[in-house]
């Protein structure tokens, strides 16, 4: 137990010695030490590898009505000191524009990070998307829906949990709009660049906010260059570079429907034109570059999902890497990131030096990036980093 003293949000199933009093699953229940000291309280998933995130440490705090829409105001309160959706200076300007309205599509509510661990909220403009990740919180939802109506002022909240996640946990995903009127697509504004994702489109809660502040970095590194977007989604690196002034920018992904998106999102921002969009498999499209692009991400799906999964996915990413290697120019950059909280930092960036080596080049890394500050992560809790990504300079041998 000594992580859960120290701040560690999760407690495993191998943690707990025995439950009393009749627990059942969405139940509410106290955390105890040996000596019967409290360490927290949190609702119970019985067959979940973590049957407790916690939610307070003090025993006087009721998991109410209350709390819940103190806990948003907190985390409303955290991205307005951040200048998210207030016209400060956080994530507003890129590095290629004029003054524009601020960013309105960010991470809301961070689970974890914001003290509701299976609760995650973004914000699209006006509308809010939510994931609940228990079956606790999904017994709470009403109490949650209507403190985020009173304290966010949405036009409306749409539920996206994964069916998987809602399978796991025990209840049916909803999948649909759960407050105020239809929706049917999220419209926002990120550094100035409109985007619109339809509701079908059902990546995440719609879009990949955490990476944010790399794009604005690529946008910074793009001018002058020829750039391939790979696992592009909706081409939000492509288009963040093609405003930066890139040469050529391509873009590749596997859906047919996200690439219309990202090519109508494109067109809207005044870069349509700059921007080629093709349907592929990133790995083939990896091959196939053959050192012809001066900036080259690959930005993969979780190829992690559980810690059982780690070292097959380590050999995935040095394959990546290789190839990415193989597709840059010589001083050109790699951008390999990893969205899997199994995979740390060291270990990816192995990944990236066996595959240049394979590659017979030498990757020199430049940059460390990570999920922008919209997505707090308490310092107990290093599961909750889990997006990592290396820019790095890539060299022939």
């Amino acid at each position: 137990m000594q992580p859960v003293w120290a701040g560690h949000p999760w407690v495993y199933a191998q943690a707990i010695d025995r439950i009393e009093g009749g627990a059942i699953a969405g139940d509410e229940v106290s955390v105890v030490d040996p000596r019967g000291n409290l360490l927290g309280r949190g609702f119970y998933s019985p067959g979940s590898a973590i049957p407790v995130r916690l939610l307070v440490r003090d025993a006087a705090i009721r998991l109410d009505a209350s709390f819940f829409r103190s806990r948003a105001l907190q985390a409303i309160a955290l991205r307005a000191s951040l200048g998210l959706g207030t016209g400060g200076a956080a994530g507003v300007s890129g590095p290629a524009e004029t003054p524009t309205p601020s960013t309105t599509g960010y991470r809301l509510i961070n689970a974890e990070g914001d003290g509701l661990p299976g609760l995650i909220v973004d914000r699209y403009g006006d509308v809010l998307a939510l994931q609940m990740g228990t079956l606790g919180m999904k017994q709470r939802e009403s109490q949650i829906h209507e403190a985020l109506w009173d304290v966010a002022s949405p036009r409306a909240i749409v539920d996206r949990t994964s069916a998987q996640t809602a399978k796991t946990e025990g209840f049916t995903a909803s999948s649909t709009v759960v407050r105020g009127e239809g929706v049917r697509e999220l419209e926002f504004v990120e550094r100035g660049l409109r985007f619109r994702i339809p509701l079908e489109l059902g990546q995440k809660t719609g879009f990949y906010f955490d990476q944010r502040a790399l794009r604005a970095r690529v946008e910074e590194l793009a001018r002058g260059k020829r750039v391939l977007d790979t696992y592009s989604f909706v081409g939000a690196f492509a288009t963040a570079a093609a405003r930066g002034g890139a040469t050529e920018v391509v873009a590749v992904d596997e859906s047919a429907l996200a690439l219309e998106v990202g090519a109508e999102c494109a067109k809207q921002n005044g870069v349509g034109e700059s921007i080629r969009f093709v349907k592929g498999d990133a790995r083939r499209a990896l091959a196939e570059a053959k050192g012809r692009f001066d900036i080259v991400i690959v930005d993969p799906p979780r190829l992690a999902p559980t810690r059982s999964a780690r070292e097959q996915a380590l050999v995935a990413y040095s394959k990546l890497a290789e190839s990415a290697c193989r597709a840059t120019a010589p001083g050109g950059i790699v951008v390999l990131c990893s969205c899997s909280a199994a995979v740390d930092l060291g270990s990816l960036t192995r990944s990236l030096a066996t595959g240049a080596t394979r590659a017979n080049t030498d990757a020199t890394v430049l940059e460390r990036w990570f999920q922008g500050p919209d997505h707090p992560v308490p310092a107990a809790f290093n599961e909750g980093l889990y997006l990592k990504a290396l820019l790095a300079r890539v060299e022939p041998r």
